[in-house]
C-alpha cells in the first residue's frame, strides 16, 4: 500500500508593526531616546529622589533587559507596551509608587546563617 503524499501547509504570522529586524530596531531606538528626552521632566513631575542620571542608567537597563529578544512580533508588542506606559507617564496617569516599582531589587541574597537557611527552605 503506497502511502499518501502529506502536504504541510505553514502560515507565516504577519508582523503587528514592523516587518523585519532593522525596522524594528528603528522604533525601539526612537522609543529609547523618547523616554530619555522625558526623563528631566520625570523627575521633576513626579519629584522622585534620584538623579537624572540614575533615571537614565534605569532607564538603559530595563532596554537591555530585552536584548536578546529575536522575534519581530515580540519586540513589535514590547514596543507597543513602551509606548503606552510612556504616555501614563508623560500625561501623569501613573502612580508613583508604580513608577518606583523599577528601581526595587528583586534580588534576595541567600541566607548564610543556620536559621536563615531553615526559614528560608535551603539546603
Amino acid at each position: 500500500m503506497a502511502s499518501p503524499s502529506v502536504v504541510r501547509v505553514t502560515r507565516q504570522a504577519r508582523p503587528i508593526l514592523s516587518s523585519n529586524h532593522a525596522e524594528a530596531r528603528r522604533r525601539v531606538l526612537a522609543l529609547y531616546r523618547a523616554w530619555c528626552r522625558q526623563v528631566p521632566f520625570i523627575v521633576i513631575d513626579y519629584d522622585i529622589p534620584y538623579t537624572k542620571k540614575q533615571c537614565l542608567e534605569k532607564v538603559r537597563s530595563e532596554f537591555l533587559k530585552n536584548k536578546f529578544i529575536t522575534d519581530v512580533r515580540v519586540i513589535d508588542l514590547l514596543i507597543i507596551k513602551g509606548q503606552i506606559e510612556l504616555t501614563e507617564v508623560i500625561n501623569i496617569w501613573k502612580p508613583i509608587g508604580n513608577l518606583l516599582n523599577h528601581f526595587k531589587d528583586t534580588h534576595n541574597p541567600k541566607p548564610k546563617d543556620f536559621l536563615g537557611k531553615f526559614y528560608a527552605g535551603h539546603e
